[in-house]
């Protein structure tokens, strides 16, 4: 068994809006699916991979307990690889949206080291965003 890639994520959050302000907006993914608001599930397309994310308040987001907080998110961090964008044009997109983020460093990931940088999305959770040039 070889694992290829990341499939999708699954991110709770008590701001669905804010978040998919955020990831469609600020990260470029598109809505792909959406279950009945009952369900509160939105399937983004990110790439080659899926994030979902489920409204807390929905069927399927009060199977996992209570809200994500500041201290006890459901997530370390995830990363997103970019296609190739220098990192002062990332800089530069993170500014224009009012996203602080850390500083570029030399991280290993999947695809070996590369660099990337940490920003945080509406829910604080960690998001790795990391460009091959």
């Amino acid at each position: 068994m070889e694992i290829l890639q990341i499939d999708h994520i699954v991110l709770r959050t008590s701001k669905l809006e804010q978040m998919l302000q955020f990831y469609c907006e600020v990260l470029g993914c598109k809505v792909e699916r959406e279950t009945a608001p009952e369900f509160g599930l939105v399937q983004l397309r990110a790439g080659n991979a899926l994030i979902d994310l489920v409204a807390i308040d929905g069927k399927l987001g009060k199977l996992g307990g209570g809200p994500p907080t500041s201290t006890e998110n459901n997530l370390d961090h995830f990363c997103l690889q970019l296609k190739a964008i220098s990192e002062q044009e990332i800089t530069s997109h993170l500014k224009s949206h009012n996203i602080t983020a850390g500083e570029f460093a030399d991280r290993y990931g999947a695809q070996g080291m590369g660099r990337s940088i940490y920003i945080k999305d509406p829910e604080g959770n960690t998001v790795e965003l990391r460009s091959q040039l």
